[in-house]
């Protein structure tokens, strides 16, 4: 794949990515308050690019349809797509595109539910029935190798972030290692150097330490990431270690990154006293703006603050989302970004 790069998000976008929750899913038992999320996120998105949206049934697209169309959101900026699935978290088994300057090709990876946690065999599927259907308009390869989308960030330059924690796990890929990674990377993605972070974790993050939890490339001189300065916190020690780790990275040309802190919200619980990974980390970017999730924390502002001086031009929208985290995931991880080009 000479010549093929991972098309950073921050690139111009044709549309983004969502799997709408139903009652097939984790979510049936609290379907009203994630909809509303999932209809703030397509309200925010429509404005800025185009939506496709993967519905369970056909019973389940006229409710989705109905609901949006109540709740003002244009129905003609949207695409309806019928496939079953385990659950919402389309970041980990949508595809993630690569570009070569003239022309994009898709890439499948295997999804196995987080190392086999969860049943994953309808999520797997999800990719290559939109390609079988045409929807993409680009060629997609399909791998056998386990790789989540919200375990890798890149700055569109041939740097990527991901995290040792997630990556080096033998309930994904048992045997791979490091090297194998960064020569998967190099060869199917054009990245040149890896940079790995081997500590931070958030506590209810059932990824394995997912990057877009904790590190993310708003720029490729600028990394913004979860920071912890309550030294009470649980996460304390392994966010202190991962951002003395973060300082010593450089851009490919040796120049010092911009380190951007976003705060660590305040603990949030399940009903059944879970913590659950509540970050700013989790952000979209899109065409003209980012989505911030939000968490009725008083370092909502802090975040989105620090968010807009690291965006300039793009509108900072943020999107409440504590239904989300009773999942143990956010924003991000609910959506996936489609590169100009897929139609």
């Amino acid at each position: 794949m000479h010549g093929y790069r991972l098309v950073p998000e921050t690139a111009t976008q044709s549309g983004i990515l969502l799997t709408w929750p139903h009652v097939h899913s984790a979510w049936a038992n609290s379907l009203d308050s994630v909809a509303a999320v999932y209809l703030e996120i397509a309200r925010a998105v429509v404005a800025h690019e185009k939506l496709l949206v993967v519905c369970y049934d056909q019973n389940h697209d006229a409710e989705v349809r109905q609901a949006c169309a109540r709740a003002g959101v244009p129905l003609d900026s949207i695409r309806f797509f019928l496939a079953q699935t385990n659950d919402t978290w389309i970041r980990d088994y949508g595809p993630l595109a690569v570009s070569d300057g003239s022309g994009l090709r898709l890439l499948d990876f295997a999804f196995d539910g987080w190392g086999k946690k969860y049943p994953a065999g309808l999520d797997n599927e999800v990719t290559r029935r939109l390609e079988s259907a045409g929807v993409f308009g680009a060629d997609c390869r399909r791998f056998r190798l386990v790789l989540e989308g919200g375990s890798i960030d890149t700055d569109g330059e041939g740097s990527l972030l991901t995290t040792s924690n997630c990556l080096i796990t033998n309930s994904r890929n048992p045997g791979y290692d490091k090297p194998a990674f960064a020569r998967l990377f190099a060869e199917e993605m054009g990245i040149q150097r890896v940079l790995w972070l081997d500590h931070g974790e958030l506590e209810g993050d059932d990824t394995d330490a997912h990057i877009d939890m904790l590190a993310r490339f708003c720029s490729p001189l600028t990394i913004a990431y979860t920071q912890c300065t309550d030294q009470s916190d649980s996460h304390y020690a392994g966010l202190k270690a991962m951002e003395k780790q973060l300082g010593t990275f450089t851009t490919l040309e040796g120049r010092p990154y911009r380190l951007l802190p976003l705060p660590l919200p305040a603990p949030v619980h399940s009903a059944s006293g879970e913590r659950l990974p509540a970050s700013y980390a989790n952000f979209l970017i899109i065409n003209g703006a980012v989505l911030v999730p939000i968490y009725d924390d008083p370092a909502d502002g802090i975040a989105l603050d620090r968010l807009a001086g690291a965006f300039a031009g793009r509108r900072i929208i943020p999107i409440n989302c504590l239904p989300l985290i009773q999942q143990y995931g956010s924003l991000h991880c609910a959506t996936m970004q489609l590169p100009a080009g897929v139609p």
